[in-house]
């Protein structure tokens, strides 16, 4: 897959931007704070439906606006098709498929994306929510579907969270709660969907990060992946870091579980911790609370592993999930983007992250620094100023998208702050 040009109105910094993007590496170079970041963020929302940046879509919409579009005319082989997406400060987001009215939750099935930023050290080092929405992007990148799966069962915990705080105000136990059952239900179906596609994807990640952590370390240190779920007690997401006994009891993913027994386990474990989840007023059990265990010589990364070596897990895990969609995607190759990745890496990370990810049908990379970036990837180059952008090869009419139906009355809208 190939983004041949990205169209912004009111996103970010942007009052309106045009970026025309080549096949094979794109340089995007310029000072912290320009708007570099941003160009990669709104890429990656197409593909995802979320910002690595932020949880939430407000914060991407332009100071003083009420929304922002995001438009990219996407390469398929021979077929083109143009994906649009307005972000609603309140609300929720609408998009475009080709002009026509779409879901959101479409988009996904035609934009694939994988990006490696300074933020990935967070997934192995930062708390289970940094871990779970690594995967949960990945997951409705592989399986878009799952992106309804997962929006209906935070609405759902939702829900459940508020009657159980409703419960604890009122004094309410015991049979006087039979409503929480039916939220039980749903939650349970929900969860056990996302638990089971979740330890699939674990399974299908192992070789693939232990070959990508080689190619990147030059050393092969074991790295496993398995998930710790709270269905199977403990709660993953208040303990700061597994003892060794508890990791050695995480299940495995190569053991997964079954649908059938992942919501026996689960209502199990609501029935179990109903009283205390009464106490505290929120659902203690889910997947809203497991924890992806990274391990490196036996060891977990997060606690025992050098910084170096939490760098090269975290590449690797970004790197895994391009071979994955790379083998399983009929579109071809995800779009790679590297953004300020560069500076954080010694100069051997550096080269070898560049091999590796140099043959892929579409790189960018954001740098401020230009030659941080190695000669392999050094190619097509745009510069980025205050929100203004200038490449160094001529671009043609025919290059733009044609913005003239929703972004008309934008033309002369005023000028955004920095905001990367």
């Amino acid at each position: 897959m190939i983004v041949e040009h990205l169209s912004l109105v009111d996103f970010r910094n942007y009052a309106t931007a045009e970026l025309a993007l080549h096949r094979g590496p794109n340089v995007l170079v310029g000072r912290n704070g320009q708007g570099k970041t941003n160009l990669a963020e709104a890429v990656v929302f197409l593909a995802t439906l979320g910002s690595h940046r932020v949880s939430s879509d407000a914060p991407m919409v332009r100071d003083g606006q009420e929304f922002a579009i995001i438009r990219a005319r996407l390469s398929h082989g021979e077929r083109r098709v143009l994906v649009e997406v307005q972000l609603n400060r309140q609300g929720s987001n609408k998009a475009r498929i080709n002009g026509s009215p779409s879901k959101t939750n479409e988009l996904p099935r035609y934009a694939h994306v994988v990006l490696f930023a300074p933020e990935d050290l967070q997934i192995v080092r930062g708390d289970p929510s940094a871990r779970r929405r690594f995967v949960d992007q990945l997951l409705i990148q592989r399986t878009p579907r799952l992106a309804s799966v997962l929006g209906d069962y935070d609405r759902v915990l939702k829900q459940r969270n508020a009657l159980l705080k409703s419960a604890r105000a009122r004094g309410i136990r015991g049979e006087a709660l039979s409503t929480l059952d039916v939220w039980d239900d749903k939650l349970v179906a929900l969860g056990s969907e996302i638990i089971v596609a979740r330890q699939r994807l674990a399974g299908d990640l192992q070789q693939p990060v232990a070959d990508a952590y080689a190619a990147i370390a030059g050393a092969d240190h074991r790295p496993e992946l398995e998930w710790a779920l709270s269905i199977r007690g403990g709660d993953p997401e208040e303990d700061a870091r597994p003892t060794d006994d508890e990791a050695d009891a995480a299940p495995s993913a190569a053991g997964a579980l079954a649908r059938e027994q992942v919501a026996e386990l689960f209502r199990a474990s609501l029935f179990a911790k109903r009283s205390n989840e009464l106490d505290r007023g929120l659902t203690l059990t889910g997947p809203h609370r497991d924890d992806l265990v990274l391990r490196v010589r036996g060891l977990p990364v997060k606690g025992y592993a050098s910084h170096g070596e939490s760098w090269s897990v975290a590449l690797a895990l970004r790197l895994a999930s391009a071979e994955l969609l790379r083998s399983e995607s009929p579109a071809g190759d995800p779009v790679l983007i590297l953004d300020d990745v560069f500076a954080e890496l010694d100069a051997d990370r550096r080269q070898r992250l560049a091999s590796l990810t140099a043959g892929y049908e579409q790189v960018v990379v954001t740098a401020a620094v230009e030659e941080d970036i190695p000669e392999v990837l050094h190619a097509h180059v745009v510069r980025i100023s205050a929100g203004t952008i200038s490449d160094e090869r001529d671009r043609t009419t025919d290059e733009a998208i044609d913005t003239s139906t929703e972004t008309a009355d934008t033309s002369d809208a005023r000028e955004g702050s920095d905001d990367e």
